[in-house]
């Protein structure tokens, strides 16, 4: 693991909150989805107001920095309280080790996703430890880690 990176969500502000840090540290948005572009899946309708919130978004900010941040919402998704809604996020440098740190990390807290393979092509979960912190670990094969 080479990257632990802070993931912060918000109740509808995250496009606002991220143009304001996008004008503090300069810098481009490396990606912005919204939770309208997320294919459709099996019991989900996304009410139409949610549409264009913010499902992913990070904003490099140095070398070895990114924020990332997204609007909170679903049932896989913590309840929003300031305090809770910052997550660590880890990339691993192989499957095995971003299993290996789910599990480790999940035991004794609280699956919030199980890892699997995500549309936007990582491999990916979510869990909060028995401490309290939630956690988000992903695998990508083809991520550069930063020298």
């Amino acid at each position: 693991m080479k990257l632990i990176l802070p993931y912060l969500n918000f109740n509808g502000t995250c496009e606002a909150a991220f143009n304001f840090y996008k004008s503090v540290f300069g810098g481009e948005f490396s990606y912005v989805g919204r939770f309208g572009e997320m294919p459709p899946q099996d019991g989900v309708t996304l009410p139409e107001d949610a549409k264009n919130l913010i499902m992913h978004i990070s904003l490099p900010v140095s070398k070895e920095i990114t924020l990332m941040g997204s609007d909170t919402m679903g049932e896989w998704a913590p309840s929003l309280v300031v305090g809770n809604n910052i997550s660590l996020s880890i990339t691993a440098e192989s499957k095995k080790l971003a299993d290996d740190y789910f599990a480790q990390l999940s035991a004794g807290g609280k699956v919030t996703m199980p890892m699997d393979k995500m549309f936007w092509g990582d491999y990916f979960g979510m869990c909060t430890d028995q401490f309290g912190i939630n956690w988000m670990i992903s695998y990508n094969e083809h991520f550069v880690f930063p020298v």
